[in-house]
C-alpha cells in the first residue's frame, strides 16, 4: 500500500484557493489519523533502524533513505497508545525544512477534503496533539499537529521561534502602532508566535485558530469607517487550517474591495517551491517557512515601515 500512496501523491495538483486539501490516512491500532499530503515525501515499508544514545523518548533511532540518515518517530509511543499491531510503515516527511519519518501501522489512501468539513479539535487536555476532526461516512479521522510533535523532539524549532533580533525602544514603539491579525491553528505555535511578536514590539495583535474566524473578523474591520490601515496593517496566516485554509483566506482578502491592499504573509511549514508558486499566484505579500521568526519580523517591518528595524540578535 505504501507504493500506491506514494504514486497517488505524485498525481495530485489542487487548484489554488479552493479551500481543499488532501490527507494520507493511516492507522495506529484501531484509531485512524491523517497527515496533509503536502508534508509527505513518500511512504515506505519499515526498514532497519539504528538506535541513538540519549535520543528523545519518541525516537526509535535513525534509518537511511537514499544515503540520508533520518530520525524515526514511533507514533504509538508519541501518542501514548497501547497496540498489539505491528507498526510496519514509515511516512517520510519534510516539515519546517526538517526531514523526519513517522512509524505507523497501516497506510490506506489519499482523500480530498474541504477545509470547511474539518472541525477544530475539542479541548480535551493540554497534551492533545489533534488539531482537527474529519468525519468520514463510517469513521472519524484525526488530523495530527505534526509541527508540535517535531518541536517537542527538536528544541531548535522553539529556539528559532523565540530568539528575536534586538531593536531600539524607538523601533518597538513604531511596531506597537501596527494592528496585526494572525490565523494559526496550532495552539502552541500560535501562543509562541504572539509572545515573540509582543517581545519584538508588535503589541496590537488579534489571533485566531482558523482562517474562517480570521476572515469574519477582517470583514468586521472592513465595515468600519476610515482608511483600512487604521484598523489592520498586516495579516499573518498559516496555510493548513480547519474551516478555511490560508490560501482561501488570501484569495478572499485580495478579492475584497476594502481589504485587497492589506499585506498578507504566509507563515507555514508548507512553503515548498510548489506552495510558493500557489501563494504568489494568489497575491501573497511574502512567504516565510516556519520557524524563521526573524525573517518574518524583518518582512513585517519592511511591509509596514519600508525597512527592517532590528540591530543585533538577542539570545533568550
Amino acid at each position: 500500500m505504501a507504493d500506491t500512496v506514494t504514486e497517488e501523491r505524485k498525481g495530485i495538483l489542487l487548484e489554488t484557493g479552493t479551500n481543499e486539501f488532501e490527507i494520507v490516512e493511516f492507522s495506529i491500532g484501531k484509531v485512524n489519523y491523517g497527515i496533509n499530503v503536502a508534508k509527505v515525501r513518500e511512504v515506505i515499508t519499515r526498514v532497519p533502524v539504528t538506535a541513538m544514545p540519549e535520543a528523545h523518548p519518541y525516537v526509535d533511532g535513525l534509518f537511511t533513505l537514499r544515503g540520508k540518515a533520518i530520525p524515526l518517530v514511533n507514533m504509538a509511543r508519541c501518542l501514548n497508545l497501547q497496540t498489539s499491531d505491528e507498526l510496519q510503515n514509515i511516512i517520510v516527511t519534510e516539515i519546517n525544512n526538517y526531514d523526519i519519518g513517522f512509524l505507523v501501522g497501516s497506510v490506506y489512501r489519499i482523500h480530498r477534503i474541504s477545509w470547511k468539513n474539518m472541525e477544530p479539535a475539542p479541548n480535551v487536555g493540554e497534551g492533545s496533539r489533534v488539531v482537527g476532526i474529519i468525519k468520514m461516512e463510517d469513521r472519524i479521522v484525526l488530523l495530527l499537529d505534526f509541527e508540535t510533535i517535531i518541536a517537542e523532539i527538536n528544541p531548535e524549532i522553539n529556539q528559532k521561534l523565540t530568539t528575536v533580533a534586538e531593536a531600539t525602544q524607538d523601533a518597538k514603539t513604531r511596531r506597537g502602532t501596527a494592528h496585526i491579525v494572525i490565523a494559526e491553528d496550532s495552539k502552541m505555535l500560535r501562543e509562541l508566535l504572539v509572545t515573540t511578536l509582543h517581545e519584538a514590539g508588535y503589541k496590537f495583535i488579534r489571533d485566531f485558530g482558523n482562517g474562517q474566524d480570521a476572515w469574519e473578523y477582517l470583514q468586521d474591520l472592513a465595515r468600519k469607517n476610515g482608511p483600512i490601515e487604521n484598523h489592520v496593517r498586516i495579516i499573518i496566516s498559516d496555510v493548513e487550517m480547519p474551516k478555511m485554509d490560508g490560501h482561501r483566506l488570501l484569495k478572499l482578502v485580495r478579492e475584497d474591495s476594502r481589504l485587497g491592499e492589506v499585506p498578507l504573509v504566509l507563515f507555514s511549514s508548507l512553503i515548498s517551491e510548489e506552495m510558493k508558486r500557489k501563494g504568489e499566484s494568489l497575491g501573497a505579500s511574502g512567504q516565510v517557512s516556519k520557524p524563521e521568526i526573524n525573517q518574518l519580523i524583518d518582512l513585517l517591518d519592511t511591509l509596514v515601515f519600508g525597512e527592517p528595524l532590528h540591530d543585533t540578535i538577542k539570545e533568550d
